[in-house]
């Protein structure tokens, strides 16, 4: 086969050079811009109807194709590709043929004779020709030729089919088939892992429900068939306990107790579980540096007058060192100064921290130095503010929580300020509180250290130390009915798991 090269400034004179040497049968292989102009290769029609006979390649074909296909390579510079023989590819990888006896109009007329097109065109056609006498057969169905082929693409993209076979695309000049995968599984892989996260979600939430159905079962089961669990449950709600509490404390119940064993058993639970400095020495003997915090109207003024009293009894008023940093409260200083005075002790004023440190370095030889904080609800967005001026070493922070609150109240102050470093309380106002319960319930479970309690508004004498025997007896006692306690139909509710309860090694049995 006679394939030429042409140079010229333009195509068109290119294009006059080869039917110079052609004639009118010209046959256009390819064109392309050169540093001298346009490369034109070209060759006679006739050499068409040799390939359409079977002719093998001639040596000027695979040099020309040669020559391109180091130009292709050469400018992104990457390692070529080992030649892949074609008995080698069929043997590999089974190729779909097409039918000879396409039309060679049919597919012109959709290329619109654009000579890249038309080079492909050719290119493809002698691969597929050169197919199909090595395997000696004809496929049913013919290979799309570039005109069908651009039809099926459309249809393709406007409608995906999501179990398409893989496409190969050959590429005739490298005698190479790259398979090219649908885009489906694409899209599907991409799908995956955004999908991944909310399904889990989502089967996490089903086995929490069926766990939580099953142990209402469970425990509806358990009460019928042992009475004891139902009324011991019962008295700690009423009691005013929380069931997430209640049904931890439960299920470590002896199975052979009886009811005598069974109530003892529970309040020694609820003793040993509800951690106080009774076993230690008093907080005015031991001293130290006390901030005390919490919500507002909590009564943390008058407990400092108390506990100030009560050092300045034991060890004089010189042992006692008073700072007030209520500057919010109307009053507020003065009623600190106030108890001063009747101690014989001076209170001072702090309006920031380096006046707080000031002052501690001036009471550093007191004993016993306490700081009345203002009074802080525990979702104001002005807590932190307010308490970063207690970031000093060595104070400690005493939570003043009140005993008369609602147990949800007394849950949310608990854990509010615990997060800032409270790790010890005293329960205030315990004289107003109808059920002790509440109280002792969250204590429990933030497990805060209990320094004392404050029954009343007398100096010093309303303030005692906290025993847990005789604050769990006060809170078991029994009550006058109440609208808010459950009856016995009520108690299945309270079998159900709680997300807000105690973990189970958490509570010591």
């Amino acid at each position: 086969m006679n394939i030429q090269r042409f140079i010229a400034p333009t195509a068109r004179e290119a294009l006059d050079k080869a039917r110079a040497v052609f004639g009118d049968h010209t046959l256009i292989l390819s064109n392309r811009p050169t540093p001298g102009g346009v490369e034109v290769m070209a060759t006679a029609e006739d050499a068409l109807g040799q390939l359409d006979q079977g002719s093998q390649t001639s040596p000027g074909l695979m040099a020309a194709i040669q020559a391109r296909e180091a130009d292709e390579t050469r400018a992104p510079k990457q390692a070529p590709k080992a030649p892949v023989r074609m008995d080698a590819l069929l043997q590999s990888k089974p190729v779909v043929k097409a039918n000879p006896r396409q039309s060679v109009a049919e597919d012109t007329e959709q290329l619109a004779m654009s000579t890249l097109s038309f080079q492909d065109y050719v290119r493809e056609r002698m691969l597929r020709r050169r197919n199909e006498e090595m395997s000696g057969e004809v496929a049913p169905q013919a290979m799309p030729t570039f005109a069908r082929k651009n039809r099926l693409d459309a249809v393709r993209d406007n409608a995906p089919l999501p179990k398409a076979p893989s496409v190969i695309k050959h590429n005739p000049l490298r005698g190479l088939a790259v398979e090219l995968p649908t885009e489906q599984p694409r899209k599907t892989a991409m799908a995956a892992p955004a999908a991944a996260p909310a399904l889990l979600n989502e089967l996490q939430s089903v086995k929490e429900l069926i766990e939580e159905r099953f142990n209402t079962l469970t425990w509806m089961n358990q009460t019928r068939a042992n009475p004891l669990h139902s009324n011991l449950m019962l008295k700690l709600i009423r009691s005013g306990y929380s069931p997430a509490l209640s049904r931890t404390i439960m299920e470590r119940l002896p199975q052979d107790a009886g009811p005598a064993e069974a109530m003892k058993w529970l309040v020694k639970v609820l003793e040993r579980n509800l951690r106080t400095d009774s076993a230690d020495a008093p907080i005015w003997d031991k001293g130290g540096v006390f901030a005390l915090v919490g919500s507002t109207g909590v009564g943390k003024t008058t407990t400092a007058a108390k506990l100030a009293a009560l050092c300045a009894a034991k060890h004089g008023p010189n042992s006692v060192g008073l700072i007030t940093l209520d500057t919010y409260r109307v009053g507020g200083h003065e009623q600190l100064r106030a108890y001063g005075r009747m101690l014989g002790v001076v209170a001072h004023l702090a309006h920031d921290k380096a006046a707080l440190q000031d002052l501690l370095g001036l009471l550093a030889g007191k004993k016993m130095v306490i700081i009345d904080t203002t009074g802080v609800a525990p979702r104001d967005p002005r807590k932190d503010d307010i308490l970063e001026v207690l970031d000093l070493p060595g104070i400690e922070r005493l939570l003043v929580a009140n005993a008369g609150a609602h147990g949800d109240t007394l849950d949310e102050a608990l854990a509010a300020f615990k997060r800032v470093g409270c790790k010890q309380a005293i329960l205030s106002k315990v004289d107003e509180a109808v059920k002790l319960a509440p109280a002792l319930d969250a204590l429990i479970r933030h497990q805060l250290v209990l320094r004392g309690i404050t029954n009343g508004q007398r100096v010093p004498e309303d303030f005692a130390r906290a025993h847990a025997n005789e604050l769990v007896a006060t809170s078991m006692r029994a009550h006058t009915k109440s609208a808010f306690d459950p009856s016995t139909l009520d108690m299945d509710f309270y079998f159900t798991e709680s997300s807000s309860g105690m973990a189970h090694g958490a509570l010591h049995a």
